[in-house]
């Protein structure tokens, strides 16, 4: 998947004619993402995202352990990165930025993706 059609699928989920809140989400979601996941999983992640969405998740401290916290707390800092949105609105944010990640990425990499995180993380893996 290319960047831009990451970006309108992502803008189609969560409803907006903002220009660049689709953007801000996308790259709230990956950074956290990249601090909770190991720098081994997060290197193959973003080897199958384009270059612009592989440098935000880069960006969440990858290469150091990975942060083990629970999926409130990856709201909370989702929604600390977006500029402090309502939680329910960083949630639902979060829902959509993910589920186009699980369109975009294989099924092999999607279940490692998966077993790097707790059970409670599961609802977000929605392909639809």
């Amino acid at each position: 998947m290319q960047y831009q059609e990451f970006v309108n699928r992502v803008n189609e989920r969560i409803h907006t004619e903002e220009t660049g809140e689709a953007e801000r989400t996308i790259q709230s979601t990956l950074a956290t993402l990249g601090e909770r996941l190991s720098g081994k999983e997060a290197e193959d992640l973003a080897s199958q995202l384009p270059a612009e969405l592989s440098t935000q998740l880069r960006s969440g401290n990858y290469a150091q352990r990975p942060e083990e916290f629970s999926l409130s707390e990856f709201y909370r800092r989702v929604s600390e990165r977006e500029g402090a949105l309502e939680p329910e609105q960083s949630a639902r944010n979060v829902r959509a930025v993910m589920g186009v990640l699980s369109r975009a990425t294989s099924n092999g990499e999607l279940a490692d993706l998966q077993r790097q995180l707790p059970e409670e993380f599961e609802p977000l893996f929605n392909r639809g």
